[in-house]
């Protein structure tokens, strides 16, 4: 009897029945340093009990590598797999596709392929069931071959060049790494990038093969679909959305930043500076930004706009707006279109105290820094390597700002990703306040506080700022009050940090509470 002429199982609702089980790691795991790349060799668990990675030297490669280990399968029980993969493509119905609960869709799998396996008279030892259920699981609620590192949380991008080709990752650890995961042929890359668009929620064909899309869990894909665009075939980095962001004390665990220097941010932050933080791609612009973001007072209006959705803050009164694409057919019209443009100019009649734009690079700058003159404080990233590169591009086509505008900056922080001691690390190489721009494209007067010194990796602070006396002036505000203040946050930062609190969410109630009752909260942590 072909299994078409089979009536599908109605959608059962979670069944404590159900055997199979995916538990996904609620504990980060703490990875050990290495100071020789040969003695790398760590595991740890990806989707329990089924999967997990070992990151160790490989001597043949010659390179550390990053392997997924998945439940082995013999021929026979491949064959099998292959047959009951086939048939539940048969037995879907449209019910499926709109299941919401992932333990709905892993009941509804369970008991169909329980139905295939009693038509076509196999019984199967439990372990095996629960094999065959794992690639069930991973091919049709996953994302296939990657799924298991989907659930990595060190892992940053996961980078496909084209078929019989290895896949890399980006590591927050270990950095780049090559796989043991690759795509066998050009039709399985491209079948697999037409889930990764279907995904989206998004199109990809001949006539339109480029892919530029979020997944459901808000992790940005770009795809390539044909040859004539890509040698290799099809291709696609997955940039990984973090559903926790990285604290300010995180920052420091991770010596991207000091004490001194979050502490110097967060009195920036607090008094309405405008900030733009810069560096080159995969620097941390964002996950920086984002960090930072912390130090907003809990009661400020801010307003948000981003190209990709990669923000999170917890700030009760925070509104988040994305971009979107024109959804005229191969661009040719800008109907539905909702450009970084006309959000900031929305923006401004939203009574933000501040505004924060994932990156500028167009003609939002304009309006941007005319909200900054205007006096609503603004964060920002943009892609530059230096100050003086960053000064040309906003003075110089298609930006063009005038010197006065580029003057309602305060402060740079230039972001970098560097090696220290053959460890790919990020680092805040310095923070640079605006003093003044000259006339003369690029020029400028400038003082730079914080600089990274690479020699020993630590910060250095000159312990003169401009815009500390910047506040003296504006705010009437006393030179040991400043200095008694930043004091104060610098030791607190530190304290967190030595007590190991990095949690986003408890990092963020204890700045909140110091804007409520400071004393209060430095006598909790034993601050004078």
């Amino acid at each position: 009897m072909s299994l078409l002429n089979k009536e599908s199982p109605s959608i059962p609702a979670p069944a404590p029945e159900v055997e199979f089980r995916i538990e996904k790691a609620k504990d980060i795991p703490v990875l050990p340093d290495f100071s020789n790349k040969r003695e790398i060799d760590v595991k740890y668990p990806l989707l329990s009990p089924h999967s997990y990675v070992h990151i160790h030297w490989d001597e043949n490669e010659k390179e550390v590598m990053y392997k997924v280990m998945e439940p082995p399968l013999n021929e026979e029980e491949e064959r099998i797999l292959h047959s009951l993969e086939k048939g539940i493509e048969e037995l879907i119905n449209i019910s499926f596709i709109n299941i919401k609960e992932e333990s709905a869709v892993i009941s509804y799998l369970e008991k169909n392929a329980k139905v295939l396996l009693s038509e076509l008279g196999i019984k199967l030892p439990r372990d095996v069931f629960m094999k065959l259920m794992y690639y069930i699981y991973r091919d049709f609620v996953g994302l296939n071959k990657i799924e298991s590192m989907m659930h990595d949380y060190f892992i940053e991008d996961i980078e496909c060049n084209g078929s019989n080709t290895p896949l890399y990752i980006v590591h927050r650890k270990y950095r780049n790494l090559k796989t043991n995961v690759t795509f066998q042929s050009n039709d399985n890359l491209t079948s697999f990038v037409e889930k990764l668009a279907q995904k989206c929620g998004k199109y990809i064909s001949y006539a339109t093969p480029i892919l530029d899309g979020r997944l459901p869990d808000k992790s940005r894909v770009n795809a390539t679909y044909t040859q004539d665009i890509s040698s290799k075939g099809p291709t696609f980095t997955i940039r990984k959305f973090t559903a926790e962001p990285w604290s300010p004390i995180k920052l420091i665990d991770v010596k991207t930043a000091s004490p001194e220097l979050l502490a110097y941010l967060w009195l920036l932050i607090e008094y309405e500076s405008n900030i733009v933080i810069i560096g080159g791609t995969g620097s941390g612009k964002t996950s920086f930004l984002n960090s930072i973001a912390f130090f907003m007072p809990p009661q400020s209006r801010i307003v948000s706009i981003e190209d990709t959705h990669e923000l999170n803050l917890l700030h009760t009164n925070w509104l988040p707006s994305v971009s979107r694409e024109a959804t005229g057919v191969g661009g040719e019209s800008k109907l539905g279109e909702v450009s970084l443009f006309t959000l900031l100019k929305a923006s401004f009649r939203q009574r933000p105290d501040y505004v924060i734009v994932g990156e500028i690079r167009g003609q939002e700058a304009f309006v941007l820094f005319q909200g900054a003159a205007s006096g609503h404080p603004t964060i920002c990233t943009m892609h530059a390597e230096d100050v003086e590169t960053m000064i040309r591009r906003l003075e110089t086509p298609p930006i063009s700002l005038p010197p006065a505008l580029v003057e309602t900056l305060d402060a740079v922080c230039v972001m970098a990703q560097t090696r220290i001691r053959g460890q790919e690390v990020r680092r805040l190489k310095n923070i640079t306040e605006i003093m003044k721009v000259g006339t003369k494209v690029g020029s400028l007067d400038k003082n730079t506080p914080f600089v990274w010194d690479p020699q020993t990796d630590k910060f250095l602070f000159k312990k003169e700022s401009f815009i500390f006396q910047k506040l003296k002036k504006e705010y009437g505000m006393k030179e040991e009050e400043i200095k008694k203040e930043f004091e104060r946050r610098t030791l607190l930062l530190w304290e967190l940090y030595k007590r190991k609190i990095f949690g986003y969410k408890e990092v963020h109630q204890i700045i909140s509470a110091y804007y409520k009752t400071p004393e209060e909260v430095l006598r909790r942590f034993n601050i004078k």
